[in-house]
């Protein structure tokens, strides 16, 4: 995984690494290591979305917030 690995990026390497564990006789060396970068990806974009919700949450806490000052 490169540094630069967004989200949509690293989904799109997690279907093509289960595809090829799912359909094709891979040697136990070349497995393991497709499994342990598509682990390293399911890291990558459970985090990413911890923080795209965290921000969500907070734009919300905002917004209502705002709301409530208004209706005062």
């Amino acid at each position: 995984m490169t540094k630069k690995t967004d989200y949509e990026s690293a989904v799109l390497r997690l279907e093509e690494i289960v595809t090829q564990l799912e359909n094709s006789e891979l040697p136990l060396e070349k497995a393991i290591k497709l499994f342990e970068e598509g682990t390293k990806l399911t890291s990558f974009c459970y985090d990413t979305l911890q923080k795209a919700e965290q921000k969500i949450i907070a734009a919300d806490e905002l917004k209502t917030e705002a709301d409530r000052e208004e209706e005062a």
